[in-house]
């Protein structure tokens, strides 16, 4: 097992491109593809602290972790899925974050999961969708996608979500169904083009 600690910022995605010039007199500054694409730094099964401040605030669990820095908009690639702890001020996780493939970058401070993204809260609340993104400079979890969450009382289903980091600010956009889990009555409701969101 590969393990590094870091005391750095998060960092944001972008998607890299090649920047290449032409002509003789800029030969040093052509960068080809094949030297784009390598990334500076490979690790497997990974288990990463990330501090802010000198606190930590998150804990990163991943089979892969790649690291293109060389690149015009840095960013970290996950391809083997991920799993994601952040922390509150006194150490007790608030949020997990997993998905089968997650980018992650320093300009934008923005997170990308895509494939099977579960979420869970403190109040073990369920989120699951396709592809989810975290502002970290905005402080916020959102997504356009179909998503589904999973509480005692009810499900909910619908498309877009946004949330603050923690998960116990939520909203779905757009709901389609309420699925009610712990009454004898059926409850199913089908509702559209409505915003739900938790009860603080």
């Amino acid at each position: 097992m590969f393990t590094r600690y870091f005391s750095i910022g998060m960092v944001a995605m972008l998607i890299p491109y090649i920047y290449c010039c032409k002509g003789p007199e800029k030969e040093q500054n052509i960068v080809t593809q094949e030297e784009e694409v390598k990334p500076t730094l490979h690790s497997e099964d990974v288990v990463t602290l990330i501090s802010d401040s000198g606190v930590t605030k998150y804990r990163i669990n991943a089979k892969i972790w790649e690291v293109y820095d060389k690149t015009v908009s840095p960013y970290w690639y996950f391809p083997e899925k991920i799993f994601v702890e952040k922390f509150d001020s006194v150490y007790q996780a608030e949020a997990s974050i997993a998905g089968d493939t997650a980018y992650f970058f320093s300009n934008e401070k923005l997170w990308r999961l895509v494939g099977n993204v579960e979420v869970f809260n403190q109040k073990h609340e369920r989120f699951l969708t396709e592809e989810l993104f975290w502002d970290q400079k905005k402080q916020k979890i959102y997504s356009d996608k179909f998503i589904r969450i999973e509480t005692i009382e009810y499900i909910l289903e619908g498309y877009g979500f946004i949330s603050d980091e923690s998960m116990s600010d939520y909203q779905i956009l757009n709901t389609n169904a309420i699925i009610y889990v712990n009454d004898e009555v059926d409850k199913t409701n089908t509702i559209n083009n409505d915003t739900i969101g938790n009860d603080k």
